[in-house]
């Protein structure tokens, strides 16, 4: 059964059963009704996902992978704060009158920097310590830039992934591994999006470095249930996991870039039917 669906399942139940309710707190997220969006949240959330195992995609109802993997080559691979740049339009109510975002997470991610080699934004810089330096301790991004946060739409959620290569004794291949830091996760509608998405971002850097993918740690600060949320989160959790599927990258992509959203897909993923209606607070 899937091992991603029972960390999904033990996590929402520690969050309703031991976290705390901000009803009648002052909150900034407000429902469509102008209503504001409390919620059950816990604190220091650690979930770990080995990659070499299974990919973690939730059974007990469908992820979206390529909409996910559209969204992390949206932000790492063409660096835009554009929505006409995305297929999807789960940005569409954060964007200006010309489709930006501001100076948030693709934006970031492709301003170049200075560095002893040169000048690199924060993804070139990645690949080029996965192949030089890989034992590095430096590997890693980050999105919140406190100068830049009065320009952000949205300030980012899941802001920073710090990368750390190991060695398994019986294999010839490096494993890429990485902690994935995240501020806020509304657990309902984003949870393993994320988690899927930057399983993906894991597969393609090993990939493209001759690696192999070991595990993803997400950290998050703030895992939190929305009050609307919860009878469809106890339905979805009240279902029985069924086996993990299959992932598979197109083994023909050797450069990060070339990447599209078409070179991955989930083999024999079997799914529960869809949770429908979710209200989105914004």
């Amino acid at each position: 059964m899937s091992l991603a669906d029972h960390i999904f399942i033990d996590m929402c139940k520690d969050v309703i059963e031991n976290g705390t309710s901000t009803e009648g707190e002052k909150v900034r997220p407000v429902w469509e009704d102008g209503t504001s969006a409390y919620t059950i949240k816990r604190f220091g959330v650690v979930n770990r996902y080995d990659l070499r195992k299974e990919f973690p995609a939730l059974t007990l109802r469908k992820t979206a992978l390529k909409s996910a993997m559209d969204e992390i080559l949206w932000i790492w691979q063409k660096k835009s704060n554009n929505i006409h740049d995305l297929h999807s339009h789960i940005w569409d109510s954060w964007a200006d009158e010309n489709g930006s975002i501001g100076k948030a997470y693709g934006y970031q991610l492709g301003v170049k920097h200075q560095y002893k080699e040169g000048m690199m934004d924060q993804v070139d810089r990645v690949l080029y310590d996965l192949k030089n330096n890989p034992y590095s301790r430096r590997i890693m991004t980050n999105m919140y830039v406190h100068q830049d946060l009065h320009e952000m739409a949205l300030y980012p959620c899941a802001y920073s992934m710090t990368f750390n290569v190991t060695k398994d004794k019986d294999s010839d291949k490096l494993t890429l591994n990485a902690v994935l830091n995240q501020r806020s996760s509304d657990v309902l509608t984003a949870n393993n999006w994320n988690v899927c998405q930057y399983a993906v971002l894991l597969h393609m850097l090993a990939q493209v470095c001759d690696m192999k993918a070991g595990e993803l740690v997400h950290m998050i600060a703030d895992a939190h249930i929305y009050d609307r949320h919860i009878p469809m989160v106890e339905e979805l959790i009240n279902r029985e996991p069924l086996p993990a599927p299959k992932f598979w990258l197109n083994p023909e992509i050797k450069d990060f870039y070339q990447f599209t959203r078409d070179d991955v897909a989930l083999i024999d993923y079997e799914t529960h039917e869809q949770i429908k209606n979710i209200p989105v607070a914004v």
